[in-house]
């Protein structure tokens, strides 16, 4: 069986459980405490090489680190990921600009909140938002002209996209300024198989 390592609050790890569950693939999670440096056990490190989550684990031992890789190898043949090789670019790259234009911007100032920061954060914060509103705006005018994004159909670019993009507002980004970005997110959240952020046990 396939395993996860993935943290409790992790988007990125998020998007990957979606996956699996949407292709109804088994796999065993192993949720990481990152408070107490988890992912610098020793043991942890053999098997990401960044110390970081998502890690998933083959049957065979072998691993595959980073959301994006992950998403790609397990949609492979799947409804989710187009056969052809044009739209497979087009899916990488959303799953790319999210990673380089949205990921920090959106998942730091989401931290800071959390920890009861984001006052002494505030530079920082509006730093980030500087260059998140304009990628926001672009994902936005997209998804005003298009259901998803890419080929018309729901594919792991939403899934991807999806994650950090949908807890925004924990960081104190007004998402009330992206309609199209909010009917998305609620299509995505329709989708059989799509499971929240932390499941009540």
């Amino acid at each position: 069986m396939l395993r996860l390592y993935d943290s409790r609050l992790s988007g990125n790890a998020w998007k990957v459980r979606i996956l699996l569950t949407q292709l109804g693939i088994p796999f065993e999670r192993v949720t990481l405490d990152l408070a107490k440096g988890a992912t610098s056990d020793p043991a942890f490190r053999a098997k990401s090489r960044f110390a970081r989550v998502p890690v998933l684990e083959l049957e065979g031992g072998r691993t595959i680190v980073e959301s994006a890789a992950i998403m790609l190898y397990l949609a492979d043949g799947s409804r989710l990921l187009p056969d052809d090789r044009y739209l497979r670019a087009e899916v990488t790259s959303w799953l790319t600009f999210e990673q380089a234009d949205l990921l920090r911007a959106l998942a730091l100032p989401r931290f800071y909140h959390m920890r009861g920061i984001a006052d002494q954060m505030k530079g920082r914060i509006a730093d980030f938002q500087e260059g998140a509103y304009v990628a926001l705006a672009k994902v936005d005018d997209w998804l005003a002209r298009h259901d998803w994004l890419v080929d018309n159909r729901y594919t792991i670019a939403d899934i991807g996209m999806f994650g950090y993009v949908s807890m925004a507002g924990e960081g104190g980004y007004d998402m009330e300024r992206f309609p199209a970005i909010r009917a998305w997110l609620a299509r995505v959240k329709a989708q059989p198989g799509w499971i929240p952020l932390v499941e009540e046990a």
